[in-house]
């Protein structure tokens, strides 16, 4: 199988499921992990005074709270439609996921960036650092049972594309926000260790300090990076390209519409498509069967995509059929776009 057929169906299978049920055994195991990690670094904090123990303790609590934030936005979601939103909740998966961004970027970059600033001006040494050590081994082997546990879920959904562009193009919210979270909590652990290392060997608690500030401006870029990925999926994005091929394609197979004049997609949520067309009906086409052709048509596309769930068709205007501006081919996809 090639990397192109690899991604094609992984993103049908992410596209079929949002990757909504992979994902909600993914934020109860992170869930479970970062309150034991959390418990445990403030622990260690407590018996030693590290910095970097204490900035890693807020982390794993911001996570904790993320994980919490992410499980919110996707019961809000199932809610149904009501008068003043009639489209549904879905995009509650993108805010909150957007929310835990500026989660991540405030309660533990600012934080530990202060706490980084305070230690090296203010410098104590860490007391009992065979239990420091001891517990970012154990925090360590928890964010590591976390991110493969994420790792695992996302898996099928990635198909032959890297992490990275995973992540970047991914149209469900969740698994790409914990994948990220766990890297950068893996990450600052390092920091963390490395700080309190060099505290230890060469009697200067200022490293100690310089760990927790590569931990905060870790946490701030992973903040931003975040924000700036789920804006996109907030504002709403197309569909995939496979599906806008195969939404073409259900359109070519309609013998009484002689050309697709334009084709705008948008998701409301990873698993609910919104999808306008414009058409050029055959000539001598009447109303009443071309509302039949339409309603052939609409089927075709479910059948094709089935999270094409609001599907808008209508005849193109004579101006409108002499232009056809949404009729090219897509782009090819790519990473979500800074606006």
């Amino acid at each position: 199988m090639t990397g192109s057929d690899r991604d094609t169906r992984a993103d049908a299978a992410e596209a079929h499921s949002g990757g909504h049920g992979e994902s909600t055994k993914a934020i109860l195991a992170a869930f479970i992990a970062n309150i034991g990690i959390a418990a445990t670094k403030f622990v260690g904090f407590l018996i030693t005074g590290s910095s970097s123990l204490l900035a890693e303790a807020i982390h794993s609590v911001a996570d904790s709270s993320n994980q919490g934030l992410l499980f919110l936005g996707g019961k809000r979601a199932e809610k149904p439609a009501t008068d003043l939103h009639p489209f549904g909740f879905g995009r509650s998966r993108y805010f909150w996921s957007f929310v835990v961004a500026i989660v991540l970027f405030s309660l533990g970059g600012l934080f530990a960036l202060y706490e980084g600033w305070h230690k090296i001006t203010h410098p104590e040494e860490i007391s009992s650092p065979i239990v420091a050590f001891v517990i970012l081994g154990l925090a360590i082997g928890f964010e590591g049972f976390a991110l493969r546990t994420a790792m695992r879920h996302a898996r099928p959904h990635r198909g032959g594309r890297s992490w990275l562009r995973y992540i970047r193009s991914s149209r469900s919210p969740e698994l790409p926000v914990l994948l990220v979270e766990d890297s950068a909590a893996l990450a600052g652990l390092v920091f963390a260790l490395l700080g309190v290392t060099l505290s230890v060997i060469s009697g200067e608690p200022i490293f100690d300090g310089i760990g927790t500030l590569a931990i905060g401006a870790l946490l701030v870029s992973v903040g931003v990076f975040l924000a700036i990925e789920m804006q996109s999926l907030l504002l709403g994005e197309a569909a995939t390209d496979e599906h806008q091929g195969r939404i073409r394609a259900a359109f070519a197979a309609s013998p009484e519409i002689d050309r697709l004049v334009s084709l705008m997609t948008q998701h409301l949520s990873p698993d609910d498509l919104l999808v306008a067309a414009k058409v050029v009906f055959a000539s001598g086409l009447s109303a009443s069967d071309a509302g039949e052709v339409i309603n052939a048509c609409e089927a075709r596309i479910r059948d094709a995509v089935p999270i094409a769930t609001r599907i808008y068709i209508e005849p193109a205007a004579g101006s409108d059929a002499a232009a056809t501006p949404g009729s090219a081919a897509p782009e090819p996809e790519g990473p979500h776009p800074v606006n």
